[in-house]
């Protein structure tokens, strides 16, 4: 049996080695290496697979968030509605660019952020409200434009752990998760569902007027060489970067399929066993498995965790610490913020191995081992 890897890209790779060796030897051969021609050929193929207007290149994930941030015009005290479970990167750039986090629930099933408790949260100071769609399952998106709508606030997508995720409305049309909300961001670190080489990220936006923004933000504030209209920064996706994503955007639906066929096997495995719980797939989203993460009860969690890398099989607890609990944003007085259900998934849940080269004689060892520990 080949080792078990949490994300097995080495393994990817080489199914598409001379594909990528080839795309990679084209920009050194250009010399092209900063905003070369795959860089605009990816943007171009990405919004065309995404459904979306624009796409624009960056550096990683968190600047495309920030910089959708500073395109919004949003300003220091300005309130931003987010989850507080999820990866800290949604919520570092609220507080660098001085934005006041407001931490909200998430859903006990899905892991994403709770309509009803994110629409109680809106004050006089609320501007945006940021979903993530978690571990690859999209965030109840109807429901929250509807209440952005209303409140006249901005939604900016965390779309980093779902690309290629189809959100399905309740007239059964779809769009991708990360082109709903009035921008988007994405990351392409290694792991995600699109994983270049090394860091990458994107920003999508319907509207022309906030791609205009966009693009002058992540090129130090200017449209024309040397003409600074607005504060910006040097934010850019290499063109290395983009030449592997070109070849790899062209395999997204079928990673999507055996991360799913992966999560299959594992649905099947733990079915019906009283202390775990599998995720839930949300009618409204077909879930790109960024992660396959279970719920347990009545389980020794760290127990198990230790157990299986014993077993030299890995596992992950994203995430132990939620925001509001963080070091970092003491200054807002929020540790004691009541959020029971986010307390609640800190305790229970762990991440397996998720990713499209996992075989069967993996997943059932994978799985064998898990009922073994919990059934002792």
């Amino acid at each position: 049996m080949r080792p078990i890897q949490m994300v097995d890209t080495h393994t990817q790779y080489h199914k598409i080695k001379s594909e990528i060796d080839k795309a990679v030897t084209d920009v050194i051969e250009s010399s092209a290496f900063i905003n070369g021609k795959p860089v605009q050929e990816f943007a171009s193929g990405l919004s065309a697979y995404m459904g979306v207007k624009h796409t624009i290149p960056c550096g990683n994930g968190t600047d495309a968030l920030q910089i959708a941030m500073m395109a919004l015009g949003l300003q220091p005290g300005d309130e931003v509605i987010t989850p507080s479970f999820t990866y800290i990167a949604t919520t570092e750039v609220i507080a660098l660019l001085k934005l006041t986090p407001v931490f909200v629930e998430v859903d006990p099933k899905t892991f994403c952020i709770d309509p009803v408790a994110a629409e109680k949260a809106i004050t006089s100071k609320t501007k945006a409200i940021v979903p993530v769609h978690l571990y690859g399952q999209a965030s109840p998106m109807e429901e929250i434009m509807a209440i952005a709508k209303k409140h006249h606030i901005y939604v900016i997508e965390d779309n980093a752990q779902a690309t290629g995720c189809d959100y399905i409305f309740k007239d059964g049309s779809k769009k991708k998760t990360g082109t709903i909300g009035h921008i988007g961001a994405t990351s392409f670190y290694p792991s995600k569902n699109l994983g270049a080489f090394g860091d990458g990220g994107a920003i999508f936006t319907n509207d022309d007027s906030l791609a205009v923004k966009l693009k002058m933000i992540a090129n130090h504030g200017q449209s024309k060489r040397y003409y600074h209209d607005v504060v910006g920064c040097n934010s850019r996706l290499d063109t290395i970067q983009a030449a592997i994503l070109n070849i790899k955007l062209k395999h997204l639906d079928e990673y999507a399929a055996a991360r799913r066929k992966a999560a299959d096997h594992y649905d099947k495995a733990f079915a019906h066993h009283p202390k775990i719980r599998t995720p839930y797939r949300a009618e409204y989203s077909n879930h790109v498995f960024h992660q396959y993460t279970l719920i347990l009860e009545a389980v020794d969690r760290d127990g198990l965790n230790k157990f299986l890398a014993e077993r030299n099989i890995p596992s992950m607890i994203y995430y132990p610490v939620p925001g509001h609990k963080q070091k970092m944003f003491e200054h807002f007085k929020v540790a004691s913020q009541e959020l029971p259900v986010t307390d609640w998934l800190t305790e229970r849940v762990i991440s397996l191995p998720i990713h499209t080269e996992l075989d069967e004689e993996q997943l059932n060892f994978i799985t064998s081992n898990i009922l073994e520990f919990i059934n002792k």
